[in-house]
């Protein structure tokens, strides 16, 4: 059984989630991992992992990013193949450099909500001078989600959405 962690528009009740994900997914779970969760000016959020911070990112000292974590969901998927459209929407081809993918597939350590291991899980991560040329905004709660932030979700409530 394949694990993937999202932190994003493929969580459970995000704009992508039934339809690259909830096909695929025998059971999901709420989780944290370790890392900063940034919204993009694009419409969607990018995580950067602990260990890959550069000194400062936004004008955020490095010592204000360590030990973050960001919560998601632990996706359960019924076999390998599944991930294969989770890459492609996350603009990730294993072929390619980091430099060609617009993120970054790793496998790291999941937490439960109450910081308990749950193993490791596929997770996609952005470069964080990518997230910085993007003009990536800290999420200081960790959670994404396009309730508090404008998404590239193809339907929104929001009367100003374009």
């Amino acid at each position: 059984m394949l694990k993937v962690f999202v932190y994003g528009t493929l969580k459970p009740g995000e704009a992508y989630y039934k339809e690259y994900c909830e096909p695929y997914v025998l059971e999901a779970m709420p989780a944290l991992t370790k890392g900063c969760v940034f919204h993009l000016p694009q419409g969607y959020p990018a995580m950067t992992l602990g260990d890959l911070l550069p000194k400062t990112l936004d004008n955020f000292p490095l010592e204000t990013l360590h030990e973050r974590y960001v919560t998601g969901a632990l996706l359960h998927l019924k076999d390998e193949a599944a991930i294969a459209p989770m890459d492609e929407f996350e603009d990730y081809d294993p072929t390619l450099s980091e430099a060609e993918n617009l993120y970054i597939r790793q496998l790291r350590p999941v937490f439960s909500l109450d910081y308990q291991p749950l193993g490791s899980a596929w997770m996609y991560v952005m470069q964080p001078e990518r997230v910085h040329q993007y003009g990536g905004i800290l999420v200081p709660t960790g959670n994404w989600s396009r309730e508090q932030w404008h998404s590239i979700a193809p339907f929104s409530e929001d009367p100003g959405f374009l």
